[in-house]
């Protein structure tokens, strides 16, 4: 497979005077009721070599997993369109910022977390800190994808929830491709987390690293999977 970098990204970077190639791997569409093993194996097992790590987007795991909803299937409570108010909108996303999306984190983490994330969040921002209600709520509050116009159909309607058991997913796939590391992964422009992997903690906060700048983008690309391979 010839390395080529998605339209606006580059093909390597460079970690602590380390050359990476960041390949992405195009598929079909993954819709629900997909086999996340056998997507994975269909496109990527003769891409992978020795040495490589494969990585592989939170989203399409999640909706094989059945954890994308319409958003006109979610029916807000009050309490989370009140809190939905509260949420900075960023570039990367609407985030909880929208009454479905902040439904779903009062789903997954429980109404006393997100209340206390809250309480947390309103007292240390008027100290200018931001950022302590993602940090409370914790990683499957910050994993809930909203609707954006830029995502590929159907998913520009619909919430996606962070993934179930990432690090159970990431063993799967990487005894279907024979050995090769796996994670999986949630970046965006912003930079973004290792949810899972067969790595040691210091190898996922390298990828991490590797991938800050977003190398598959967020939009149209249809590559949810890619490569991380020393340059040569």
């Amino acid at each position: 497979m010839a390395a080529k970098a998605n339209e606006g990204k580059a093909l390597e970077v460079e970690v602590d005077g380390t050359r990476w190639q960041r390949i992405p791997i195009r598929t079909r569409l993954v819709v629900a009721g997909d086999d996340i093993t056998q997507i994975v194996t269909e496109f990527a097992a003769g891409a992978v070599q020795p040495g490589d790590v494969l990585f592989v987007t939170e989203k399409i795991v999640a909706i094989t997993q059945g954890r994308a909803y319409p958003v006109d299937s979610i029916q807000p409570r009050p309490l989370a369109r009140r809190l939905s108010r509260y949420v900075k909108k960023t570039p990367a996303g609407i985030g909880l910022g929208m009454p479905e999306t902040m439904e779903m984190a009062l789903r997954e983490c429980g109404t006393p977390r997100i209340l206390f994330a809250a309480a947390v969040a309103a007292v240390t921002k008027a100290f200018g800190r931001s950022g302590d209600f993602y940090r409370i709520a914790g990683p499957r509050a910050r994993g809930i994808d909203g609707p954006t116009s830029g995502t590929i159909p159907p998913y520009n309607t619909q919430v996606v929830l962070a993934p179930s058991n990432p690090r159970k997913v990431a063993g799967e796939l990487a005894a279907a491709l024979g050995g090769v590391d796996v994670a999986i992964v949630d970046i965006n422009d912003f930079g973004g987390d290792v949810l899972g992997s067969t790595l040691p903690r210091d190898r996922e906060r390298l990828i991490a690293r590797i991938l800050g700048d977003n190398p598959l983008g967020q939009g149209h690309q249809s590559t949810p999977l890619g490569i991380v391979r020393p340059a040569a």
